[in-house]
């Protein structure tokens, strides 16, 4: 019989370099949940990866005077690095640079070209570089980017656009039709009311100003919009439209998208409607988790130690508290749907109730009962009370509840039902009193059995851990005298065999003096955020000084823009005519991009009237109109803050 399959994926990231530990929770649970189902016997694949094309990684690299590739590189060692850190077992790392995937999105962008779904327009509209998303005016929120709140910019230019206002009514009846597709229900609501009932846009889904990304192969002025681009990654990663598209006809369609829920929009009404012009099936399940708070607000690069003293570095976490530590925080501590907070605090106090006091302290407290009193040897059971079968139930129950759980995708209730069979051993400790048990000769037969019981209940736990924490169980496992990769068809109480050897463990987890290390970590992120500057003033260039001699040789006067009009052949210069006193100079800007040739016309501006003139495209350009650039790399003119004549000079 063919083995169930079961395809998984995480978002592709933008390989920032600045991760936190909000990077690692979609990963973490989703690696979970592959491990999981790869213990249940099904075929898993799970798909992981980055995201490489756009403005964002074009500035960037420029920024530095290298290639996009140059720069993107390391940060893609780094990623993989933090996943290999946090044991991530996924089966393929993507990369948007990939050439089986580039060649797959420019087949993509054929198919819907050919069928109509893509056609040729003039796009204007509101850009926020940061989220790489394009907004129409009402979806502005206080004229800024509905996602993460920053500035953004109107951009116009000659774009291709996808038909998706077509696919709208599809989409709402595939939400009504499949009630599990998106989850959680809040998530619908969201999707329905503030994009499909105000009604779908078409979608510009190519650029002609950011030459970082895939090019159109039927127009090579064009790139591909990167959000087309990174989406296929979910079908370009299985050979869909290659030479070999094995894995597309074995995994697609995808069991379950995981996303945080900034992104819903594009997985949940995007994404099927490219799906649906391509003639595929959609995912089974998109879900769209809460965030990772810091003081009440979403965990960003810019944010991750604002507030308060917070260590968020995964690295740095792992380092102080292990792999398993970290995993089982991101796993336990956030209500799963909804949005948690993150404190050094809680992470330590998570780690000493859970795994130190409870799972660690029934480890070490069962294994040193056995070494004292039966020489490390594992005794045989005897005949069982009603104690006995109570705890037995509750071990023997755990994995369907185990599994309810994670059909879900609820992994913090899933571990809840493991610790619930953990704190019901450590209470059957309580009241069967083994040390008693051990003063009495006659009663030295009910102690064997104790030990034994107990025994078995570190094992089960152990092997329904095995999804969750990576390390501690196969030690756990070994140290009580068990295959290290059992799995679920091993959890029938009575798996030990008597005269197993027991060997006693060193604290899997420690317990951590919770004042003392975070007094510690306190210190420690301080002194971070005092070097962090210094590096950084130790990296910048030096700029060049100039004596006030030097300045007088620029000659700058105020101008007005008599007429204007864009350069054949250019998608980037305007043409200007400007009045300067009684002068009229023809000059040539790059600032096509954000101002019309109407809107240029009655502009006052400041030139550069002493440069040498030259000829752009033909077109003389005799001075240069200065500019102001924000953050984001956006233009704008430099004017006269109060009404001025042309041809007064600026001092």
């Amino acid at each position: 019989m063919e083995r169930k399959k079961y395809y998984i994926t995480t978002p592709i990231y933008y390989p920032s370099g600045n991760w936190h530990i909000g990077h690692c929770y979609t990963t973490v649970i989703c690696d979970a949940l592959a491990r999981f189902h790869k213990m249940l016997g099904e075929d898993v694949f799970f798909l992981t990866g980055t995201d490489e094309h756009g403005q964002k990684v074009e500035k960037e690299a420029k920024s530095r005077g290298i290639t996009p590739l140059q720069f993107i590189d390391p940060l893609v060692a780094q990623l993989k690095e933090m996943w290999n850190l946090l044991d991530v077992g996924y089966d393929r790392f993507i990369r948007t640079t990939d050439e089986d995937h580039v060649k797959c999105v420019q087949k993509i962008y054929e198919k819907l070209y050919e069928s109509g779904d893509i056609y040729k327009s003039e796009y204007s509209g509101w850009y926020c570089t940061p989220c790489e998303s394009m907004w129409t005016e009402a979806q502005l929120k206080d004229g800024k980017c509905p996602d993460c709140g920053r500035a953004v910019n109107l951009q116009k230019e000659e774009s291709y656009f996808f038909r998706l206002s077509k696919y709208a009514p599809r989409i709402l009846k595939l939400y009504e039709d499949n009630p599990e597709f998106l989850q959680p229900k809040s998530r619908v609501n969201e999707m329905v009311n503030n994009f499909l009932k105000p009604g779908l846009q078409d979608l510009c889904v190519s650029r002609t100003t950011v030459k970082w990304g895939v090019q159109l192969p039927f127009d090579p002025n064009h790139y591909a919009y990167v959000w087309i681009d990174a989406l296929s990654n979910y079908i370009s990663a299985l050979g869909y439209l290659s030479g070999d598209d094995a894995l597309f006809r074995k995994y697609w369609e995808a069991d379950l998208h995981m996303v945080g829920k900034e992104i819903v929009r594009f997985h949940a009404i995007i994404w099927p409607a490219i799906l649906m012009a391509l003639g595929l099936p959609v995912p089974k399940q998109i879900y769209g988790h809460g965030w990772l708070l810091i003081g009440g607000e979403k965990l960003s690069k810019s944010k991750q130690d604002a507030v308060k003293c917070e260590l968020t570095d995964p690295y740095e976490l792992v380092k102080r508290y292990g792999t398993d530590a970290v995993r089982y925080f991101l796993l336990r501590e956030i209500p799963f749907g909804s949005d948690g907070e993150y404190t050094n605090e809680k992470l330590l106090n998570r780690i000493n109730a859970d795994l130190a006091n409870d799972f660690g302290n029934l480890v070490s407290r069962t294994a040193a009962m056995i070494g004292q009193y039966f020489g490390g040897e594992l005794p045989a059971p005897a005949a069982r009370d009603g104690l006995d079968c109570e705890l037995i139930a509750v071990a023997e129950g755990a994995f369907e509840k185990v599994r309810a759980a994670m059909e879900k995708l609820n992994a913090p209730d899933a571990l809840a039902e493991i610790f619930a069979l953990v704190s019901r051993a450590n209470k059957y400790i309580d009241e069967t009193t083994p040390w008693l048990l051990a003063k009495d000769e006659t009663k030295r037969e009910r102690l064997g059995t104790v030990l034994y019981n107990l025994a078995e209940c570190v094992r089960i736990a152990a092997i329904l851990l095995k999804p969750f924490l990576t390390k501690a169980p196969a030690l756990i496992l070994k140290s009580f005298g068990c295959d290290e990769g059992a799995g679920f068809d091993a959890l029938a109480f009575g798996g030990l065999k008597a005269g197993a050897k027991i060997e006693k463990l060193p604290p899997v987890f420690p317990r951590i003096d919770v004042k003392k290390e975070l007094a510690e970590v306190d210190a420690f992120v301080r002194a971070m955020k005092r070097e962090k500057p210094q590096e950084a003033k130790a990296e910048e260039p030096k700029k060049m000084e100039i004596t006030i001699d030097d300045f007088a040789k620029v000659e700058l006067k105020v101008g007005e823009v008599i007429a204007c009009e864009r350069v054949e052949k250019s998608d980037k210069l305007l043409h200007e005519t400007v009045k300067i006193g009684e002068e009229v100079r023809s000059v040539v800007s790059g600032i096509a991009k954000y101002y019309t040739p109407e809107e240029m016309v009655g502009k006052k501006v400041v030139v550069v009237t002493n440069l040498k003139p030259v000829k752009l495209r033909g077109v003389l350009s005799e001075g240069m109109i200065l500019c102001a650039e924000d953050e984001n790399g956006n233009l704008s003119l430099v004017s006269p803050e109060k009404p001025l004549a042309s041809g007064g000079a600026v001092r």
